[in-house]
Formats: structure tokens, C-alpha cells, sequence
């Protein structure tokens, strides 16, 4: 059991880190991965991560790509999968999401293309024609926001994000405060893609 302690955004989860197979599909194929505890949905594609890889649409060949907060790496490892030209961030604060993420990127053999960070790691020039992102709604509006202040605004002019986010956390209001905040979100728009199963999936553009 997970201690009580232990949250998926917490940088050194206090969990014993002993690794499980999961075997789960993933852009269409069946895979097992390794999972542990003290990291987000440790032991299945969650919800709203299902939502996301279902309802958005099919990702370009090439690019540079973001998955924000990764945990374990179902988005990361789906775009992989699923662009053989892309290189994919894969981001998140928890230090054991990213060293599972790793290692299933290379267990899939896709771990060339991925690039496992922490979110002070990534080169502030980098920026990216996708985004994927179940992001972490529980951390608080504050720090949401801030997060998405900072990654949002790093979307090629072409570019796209896509957020998968459950209805009754506030899918709407974050909807209307990304396509009205000022400041670094100035010139993104944002609509809803698709809704399914509780969830909204949006998109974020440059209008």
C-alpha cells in the first residue's frame, strides 16, 4: 500500500520502489511495462489517459513532441509508437515516473527517440509541435496555471496541445481561463475536441 505520504507529484516518493509487470495496449498494441507505487495510476491506463489517446487525433510522423506529467509513460510510449520520426519530452517532477518511463521506453525500443526530464531540464529553446498531457489537476489552481503558463507558450506557430481533463475538476473554466488569460498566454486559443466518459478533451492553438 501506498503510503499517505506519497503523491504522484512528489519528487522522491517514500514507497518502497519495487517494480511490477503491467501489460496494457498502447497505440494498438499489447505491451507490458514496468510499474511501481508512489507515481500516478501505477497499475492501469487511467481514465482520462484513455480519453486523451482515444480521442485525439493521430500525431504527425516528425516533430518535437511534450507529454507533461508522464508518470510511467503511456502517452509518451503511445506517441513514440505511433510517430517513428518524433522525438518526445517526457516530463514530470516525480523522479521514479521518469525512471520508469525510461525503461520502458527502451523495453519498447523507442528510448532513442524519447527524452526523460525533469522540467528544469528541459532546454528553455526547445519548443514543440505537440503536446499531450493528462496534467496534474490536483496539484491546485495555482500551480496548474503556473504550469501551463510556462509549456503552453512553447507550441510552434503550427502547433497544438491537447489536455485531458475530468468535467466535474473544472475542464470548463480551465477552457475559458486559457483562451482569456493575458500574459504568456496572449494569442492561444482554446475549444473542446471531444468529451467522453466524464472527461473533456481540449485543444489549445495559436488563434
Amino acid at each position: 500500500m501506498v503510503p499517505v505520504s506519497d503523491h504522484y507529484f512528489t519528487a522522491a516518493p517514500a514507497s518502497a520502489d519495487e517494480r511490477r509487470p503491467l501489460s496494457v495496449e498502447l497505440a494498438g498494441r499489447r505491451v507490458t511495462v514496468s510499474t511501481a507505487d508512489g507515481i500516478f495510476s501505477s497499475d492501469r491506463v487511467d481514465t482520462g489517459t484513455g480519453v486523451l489517446l482515444h480521442e485525439a487525433p493521430p500525431p504527425p510522423a516528425s516533430g518535437t513532441f511534450l507529454d507533461l506529467g508522464c508518470g510511467w509513460g503511456p502517452i509518451t510510449l503511445s506517441l513514440a509508437m505511433l510517430a517513428p520520426e518524433a522525438t518526445v519530452y517526457a516530463v514530470d517532477v516525480n523522479e521514479r515516473s521518469l525512471a520508469l518511463t525510461r525503461t520502458n521506453a527502451d523495453t519498447l525500443g523507442v528510448g532513442d527517440r524519447v527524452v526523460v526530464a525533469r522540467p528544469e531540464d528541459v532546454p528553455p529553446d526547445v519548443r514543440f509541435d505537440l503536446v499531450w498531457s493528462n496534467p496534474p489537476i490536483r496539484v491546485g489552481k495555482a500551480v496548474l496555471h503556473e504550469m501551463l503558463r510556462v509549456w503552453l507558450p512553447r507550441l510552434t506557430g503550427d502547433g497544438a496541445a491537447y489536455l485531458v481533463v475530468q468535467k466535474n475538476l473544472g475542464a470548463d473554466s480551465l477552457q475559458r481561463w486559457i483562451a482569456d488569460e493575458e500574459g504568456p498566454l496572449e494569442g492561444l486559443a482554446c475549444d473542446r475536441l471531444e468529451s467522453a466518459r466524464g472527461f473533456r478533451v481540449l485543444r489549445v492553438f495559436r488563434g
